[in-house]
């Protein structure tokens, strides 16, 4: 799934997307980390992945869409 970065708070990893739905869905620390991201900025376009059915789902995973391929697996500095 595409979405496109809604809020970031570069202090703690967290933040939210928002689908071409139209949902707002959050993301913690770790769903940034996993895609090996270092910073995000409102309005970036990015590849999700997500946990559980909309609009309760949350984001599990996070990668550059511009690149255009998801990672194989997560991210472990």
């Amino acid at each position: 799934m595409q979405a496109t970065v809604y809020r970031f708070d570069p202090a703690t990893g967290s933040g939210s997307v928002l689908t071409d739905a139209g949902l707002v869905i959050p993301f913690d620390a770790d769903a940034f980390g996993t895609g090996g991201l270092r910073l995000l900025r409102p309005g970036q376009r990015l590849g999700v992945t997500l946990s559980g059915d909309e609009p309760g789902a949350v984001v599990t995973m996070l990668w550059l869409e511009s690149v255009g391929l998801a990672p194989e697996k997560p991210y472990r500095p």
